[in-house]
């Protein structure tokens, strides 16, 4: 394992315009910025639609975690912000989804707002590789 830290930047990333590294590989642990329903061209995915907007949060964590040389099932930490935790409950159904025992070790909270007014969750997580 090294100490050195990398960045991870996948193409066409969402994030730069708000001067954000999506994730950094530090040795054999890649920690990733929270993720949202972002479009690869900046847009906001699923507009007052929780479902849809978590979909796309999965995939955006998907996709830097596969730019980093992880995925799902490597990851060991997630946070996630809610706006409404009455939307927690399909929370509960995506860990079913995209994670597998043994589950990660995780974090939910109900925050008053997120970086842009339209989304309604964020998800952060910390993977190995």
């Amino acid at each position: 394992m090294t100490d050195k830290a990398i960045p991870i930047v996948p193409a066409n990333d969402p994030l730069a315009p708000y001067f954000i590294a999506p994730a950094w590989r530090v040795g054999d642990l890649v920690l990733r910025s929270g993720q949202a329903s972002i479009g690869e061209d900046g847009s906001i995915v699923g507009a007052g639609d929780f479902d849809a907007q978590l979909a796309r949060t999965f995939a955006n964590i998907e996709r830097v975690l596969a730019a980093a040389g992880s995925d799902l099932s490597k990851v060991v930490k997630v946070v996630i912000y809610l706006t409404d935790m009455a939307h927690f409950p399909k929370i509960v159904e995506a860990r079913q989804r995209y994670f597998t025992s043994p589950y990660p070790a995780d974090t939910t909270v109900e925050v008053k707002g997120l970086a842009l007014p339209e989304l309604m969750v964020e998800i952060d997580v910390t993977a190995t590789v």
